[in-house]
């Protein structure tokens, strides 16, 4: 690994070390171009708090840390500051207007939950329910036509267990609005190293099926998974086994 875009911090409550540790860790193994990319505050209402992501005070301090070590390490590697978030409708909007006077330079999209979080259903818990499937599917893509993000992260993360042929039929419409929008598909080594039911062959077979670039991304939440060459390497033989189109770099916008 040369590059990943796919790196969190202790704020999102589920990761910890510091941004330095990570820095470090990234320059011992090799890594040109590291990107931040904590799970993004939401202007949700006060009614409800999130527990999976920085609160909508800690940007201030997310932003200065990086913007302080981007330039402290310049001369070892290339810092990017991001957020990885979910396609909201009822918040979206007013998340973009929040983050645009912060030095945030993209945003990956991870749908972790469905509709708007506190009125939805998370994307990793096992169902067999259909709408449950097209509403994953159709958030994924109505947040990849914003435009507000440079791929979609773990885009194999519902965890539907129903039919095989409802799947392949549903998670194509995914793959061809991505092929349509040039916007790469990542291959997640977290679900690697952690055994988790993604990466799902199947998906992937079906984005070789529709051309799809895709792009690995580690997903490190812990100092010690900034390196990971068995996760990596089974990354890369699912992109082998497939003949996808792998890319290394991604044009960075918001």
């Amino acid at each position: 690994m040369r590059v990943n875009y796919h790196t969190h911090t202790f704020r999102c409550r589920h990761a910890s070390g510091t941004e330095r540790e990570f820095i470090e860790e990234a320059i011992k193994g090799g890594i040109e171009l590291l990107g931040f990319s904590d799970h993004s505050p939401m202007p949700f209402p006060a009614s409800y708090e999130s527990s999976f992501r920085m609160k909508m005070s800690e940007l201030d301090d997310y932003c200065n840390v990086l913007t302080s070590l981007k330039k402290e390490y310049a001369s070892d590697i290339e810092i990017h500051i991001g957020l990885e978030a979910e396609y909201y409708p009822l918040y979206f909007d007013k998340l973009l207007d929040f983050i645009k006077d912060y030095p945030v330079e993209y945003m990956i999209q991870g749908q972790h939950c469905l509709y708007n979080e506190h009125d939805g259903f998370g994307s990793g818990f096992e169902t067999t329910d259909i709408g449950v499937l097209k509403q994953y599917v159709k958030q994924c893509c109505e947040g990849m036509k914003s435009g507000k993000f440079v791929y979609l992260a773990h885009p194999d993360l519902i965890n539907y267990v129903g039919s095989r042929e409802v799947y392949r039929s549903e998670m194509r419409k995914l793959c061809t609005t991505a092929k349509e929008l040039n916007m790469p598909l990542e291959i997640n080594m977290l679900g690697i190293k952690t055994g988790r039911w993604y990466p799902n062959e199947m998906f992937w077979e079906l984005a070789a099926e529709e051309g799809n670039r895709v792009i690995i991304g580690i997903d490190c939440h812990h100092t010690d998974m900034m390196i990971l060459p068995d996760a990596e390497e089974r990354a890369r033989e699912i992109v082998k086994k497939y003949n996808l189109e792998l890319t290394e770099k991604v044009e960075l916008k918001l």
